[in-house]
């Protein structure tokens, strides 16, 4: 195994192989220390990353042009590493069983192009003992290498939060753990030679890899709490946000709020767990109930748009209703698992047209992956109902008359604000009806 001097003196390159919200930040950050390869199987993304430009946006093009990073979709270029980072998506499937393809493949190509002494870490988010029990069998095949022997292996799970420009790579303590501690050491000096914030040694790979899958699933549980307290909250006419803000005058009252769980991390990774628990003979009840609560929200703000608007003596068949958002969240262009397309399907259903405009998305990924053609804010005109479903910076622009001119009727404009980015008050004194989870 190569030495973290000679890392540091660029004897040897460092490879980030997957180059998407994780693996970009983190090679373009390696270079500044380390000689780096940034391998990635879409030729297209090689090619834009060469001109200069990450349409994630999570690397401005500034920083990403002053990176010295030789991109490549080359897998022979892997044989030259001597640490080799894999940072790839691990998905679900339709059933929400892992999909373990991105990973597989990945360890399929690594291992077909792994030199001897050589230290694979693995970001991915995946179930314990997932590294060891599939990962590591597929190197030791590929290779033709006896892993402990020509080969380590560690586990650093990635906390990328995409477009957070506060907590960075940079900035938020990293977990290492390797197969054994010359490599956990090795690991915890390269990383440490990035993450300004500091190191915390894991004393295993499972132990790494339990604490990334948790850290997820404690969030989506909090998130499935609002959300049932607002299904609660609102059939006794009270105002959940309200409510939280009087409760959020406790000091150890956790600020947590409603809203739609999607993206490639706490609406997937929750699943890594339960699939492995079950494996194990164990019915994990109350992380499945918040994954229910929290997957049924798209569909419960659409169908509480619909009784609103016929309560206001509207007409919900061939109804034009504005969806404001598809991305998982705001400020990012990222439309993976986004649960935006349960309010739209579930409108569809009612018989009513939405219409789907994005600030941050790219139309054309929109219409690859759900069918969806996005238009232009300018043509939301004569409205029946609006749903702000993804609260990006500039919808929080919009004021009480903007909205109102949107609407066929605006003495009937119908606001349904899914994570309550606009004043409240304002637009009831502006007359707006109102609604938010």
């Amino acid at each position: 195994m190569i030495d973290f001097d000679a890392l540091a003196a660029r004897k040897r390159p460092l490879a980030v192989v997957g180059l998407g919200y994780v693996g970009l930040p983190l090679a373009v950050a390696f270079s500044h220390h380390f000689d780096v390869i940034g391998f990635d199987i879409a030729q297209a993304r090689i090619d834009e990353l060469k001109g200069g430009h990450d349409h994630t946006n999570e690397v401005d093009d500034a920083r990403l042009q002053s990176a010295s990073i030789e991109y490549t979709s080359d897998p022979a270029a892997l044989k030259r590493a001597a640490v080799i980072i894999v940072a790839v998506p691990t998905p679900i499937d339709s059933h929400r069983s892992p999909d373990l393809t991105p990973v597989v493949g990945s360890s399929n190509t690594v291992g077909a192009n792994l030199s001897r002494g050589c230290v694979v870490c693995y970001e991915s988010t995946v179930y314990p003992g997932l590294t060891e029990e599939v990962c590591i069998p597929i190197l030791e095949r590929q290779s033709g290498l006896k892993f402990g022997k020509d080969f380590t292996v560690g586990y650093s799970p990635e906390r990328i939060n995409p477009g957070d420009k506060v907590h960075t790579l940079e900035t938020i303590k990293k977990i290492v753990s390797g197969s054994d501690q010359a490599t956990a050491d090795l690991l915890a000096r390269v990383y440490g030679a990035v993450v300004k914030a500091g190191i915390h040694r894991a004393s295993s790979i499972k132990v790494a890899e339990a604490a990334k899958v948790i850290e997820n699933t404690q969030r989506d549980l909090n998130i499935a709490l609002m959300n049932e307290l607002s299904v609660i909250f609102s059939r006794m006419d009270i105002d959940t946000l309200e409510v939280l803000e009087a409760a959020g005058t406790k000091w150890n009252f956790l600020p947590f709020r409603p809203g739609l769980v999607g993206g490639h991390c706490i609406g997937v990774d929750p699943y890594y767990l339960t699939f492995k628990a079950e494996e194990l003979g164990y019915h994990p009840d109350v992380i499945l109930s918040g994954r229910r609560i929290n997957d049924a929200m798209g569909s419960l703000v659409a169908q509480r748009t619909v009784k609103r608007m016929i309560r206001m003596g509207m007409t919900v068949k061939d109804a034009k209703v504005g969806v404001l958002g598809l991305t998982f969240k705001e400020n990012v262009p990222d439309l993976r698992n986004t649960r935006v397309v349960d309010i739209v399907a579930e409108l569809e259903e009612f018989g009513a047209k939405p219409v789907v405009t994005d600030a941050e998305a790219y139309p054309a990924e929109a219409r690859r992956l759900y069918g969806i053609d996005l238009v232009p804010l300018e043509e939301f005109r004569d409205l029946d109902a609006l749903v702000l479903a993804v609260p990006h910076r500039s919808y929080g622009e919009l004021d009480a008359a903007r909205l109102k001119a949107m609407f066929r009727d605006p003495a009937k404009a119908l606001v349904f604000d899914v994570k309550g980015l606009l004043d409240k008050q304002a637009m009831l004194d502006a007359g707006i009806d109102y609604q938010r989870l």
